[in-house]
């Protein structure tokens, strides 16, 4: 089998939750190298900043070989991928909403850069987890331990 070179796995992860890390550390097995773009779209409200966002998935990825988490600024997905001589783009998907809602994109992106789309069933463990439900919980002081890495409980000021 051979091992494709680099892949970029995008995502907003605010925060970074198990779902997040499980699809990494899958796609960090089929790559030499997983680029970990973490986006920052001034139209958005984050919790946490971009710098917080990079730090926990560094943290959580750090024992990791081929793992480098980096800032993705606004901007086509398919011009950052063909800057970053990334061969695949490594998307998770937890249902049929998620594939149809990344299709047309995989679709796009293929046509702008001639990268391809590779998507990763989501583990069942954690197919109905999302940053924005983390957040949720963690706002009425659910116990969401099972499903946040250790970096990212610790801003929460969980531990």
């Amino acid at each position: 089998m051979t091992v494709m070179q680099r892949a970029v796995c995008p995502g907003s992860f605010d925060p970074v939750h198990n779902g997040h890390i499980e699809i990494i550390v899958r796609a960090a097995n089929l790559f030499e190298e997983v680029v970990v773009a973490v986006s920052n779209n001034p139209a958005k409200n984050y919790r946490f900043s971009l710098q917080e966002r990079m730090d926990m998935i560094t943290e959580t990825v750090r024992h990791i070989q081929g793992i480098v988490v980096v800032p993705m600024e606004t901007g086509l997905l398919a011009d950052f991928a063909r800057e970053q001589g990334a061969q695949a783009l490594v998307k998770g998907v937890r249902n049929s909403t998620d594939l149809n809602y990344e299709m047309p994109m995989a679709t796009f992106n293929r046509h702008l850069s001639s990268v391809e789309t590779v998507f990763l069933p989501a583990d069942s463990r954690y197919q109905h987890v999302s940053s924005t439900l983390v957040k949720e919980i963690v706002g009425h002081k659910g116990d969401i331990s099972d499903f946040i890495p250790h970096a990212v409980e610790q801003r929460f000021g969980l531990r």
